[in-house]
């Protein structure tokens, strides 16, 4: 089967349902916290918001939750950063049938950087994103697509995915050879 820029036929696969939470912390301000997310998510309308009070206070960790209509800013990001196949392999690590979830560090969003958290809690924060749809690996894949797949093709769940430590498990050479594994 020919594969064109990492998917096997062309195909109509509708956006999957975004959620976007995050907890702002009693030490935070809630409104860098909503900047950070809406660096990567600019639709993102949290539930609730709280108010900025002076440190120390009594307030405890609140969780912000909404919804966006889009990946954009995200992808944008790792096509900028050369993390396509990262971000594959980061966003269908939990990937369970028409759902999946991953973290983002707050820190690089405010940063317009994507950053994924793969084993270790990020300092400054996170962002956690859920989504909900059908093929959402074929999504996932189609969305995450670039020319190096032509020499090197990949699909959720190949065996080239990083490691739960998010570690590599192989790497290429500009022939798309292989420099770690068998070959």
């Amino acid at each position: 089967m020919q594969r064109t820029h990492g998917h096997e036929h062309p195909r109509t696969v509708v956006t999957p349902l975004i959620s976007v939470s995050t907890v702002v912390q009693p030490h935070e301000d809630p409104s860098r916290v909503v900047e950070a997310v809406k660096a990567m998510f600019s639709d993102w309308i949290p539930d609730v918001v709280p108010s900025n009070t002076d440190f120390p206070n009594d307030r405890s960790a609140v969780m912000m939750t909404g919804s966006s209509e889009s990946l954009d800013t995200l992808l944008e990001a790792t096509k900028n950063q050369r993390i396509l196949d990262t971000a594959l392999d980061a966003m269908t690590m939990e990937l369970d049938g028409g759902s999946t979830g991953f973290s983002l560090s707050r820190q690089a969003a405010l940063a317009g950087k994507a950053s994924f958290v793969i084993s270790e809690r990020a300092m400054g924060g996170e962002i956690r994103v859920g989504l909900t749809g059908d093929d959402l690996a074929g999504w996932l894949e189609q969305r995450t697509s670039h020319a190096g797949r032509d020499s090197v093709p990949r699909s959720v769940g190949d065996g080239l995915a990083m490691t739960d430590e998010g570690e590599p498990v192989e790497w290429f050479n500009r022939e798309g050879n292989r420099t770690i594994g068998e070959g």
